[in-house]
């Protein structure tokens, strides 16, 4: 039997107006949703593929953070990006976030559209020990 949680809203989280959750909780896993480079009025906010992408992750790690979850319980990312030719950046930015010896698995794509003509979204799952 699971148990779920579900997290619409939470602190810093941006105020979506999309039928969704920022994450889903089973048991002891994490699943995040999409997460974008929004402010918390749920607003697009433009720049850098690494401006976006430090907004992307904080947003991400903010849903972690209202399920109750740390950051080195993150064992899956997907990153999905608008041009292949940000790999570089996106690369940096990852271990900036991720130690190397606690990186996440992951898979990154080129998506041809992304909502709000934004650069990247981040997408992931944690799991946390069980006590």
């Amino acid at each position: 039997m699971s148990n779920k949680k579900y997290i619409t809203k939470g602190e810093g989280l941006p105020n979506w107006s999309n039928p969704i959750s920022h994450a889903v909780v089973v048991n002891n896993m994490c699943f995040v949703s999409g997460q974008l480079s929004v402010n918390i009025d749920g607003n697009y906010v433009p720049g850098t593929i690494l401006e976006e992408g430090h907004l992307a992750f904080s947003n991400f790690f903010s849903a972690l953070k209202s399920a109750d979850f740390k950051n080195e319980d993150v064992v899956f990312i997907d990153i999905a990006f608008n041009n292949l030719k940000d790999l570089p950046e996106i690369n940096t930015l990852f271990m900036e976030l991720f130690p190397e010896h606690k990186r996440p698995a992951r898979t990154i794509y080129q998506a041809e559209a992304l909502p709000f003509g934004g650069k990247i979204k981040i997408t992931g799952t944690a799991v946390k020990d069980l006590p």
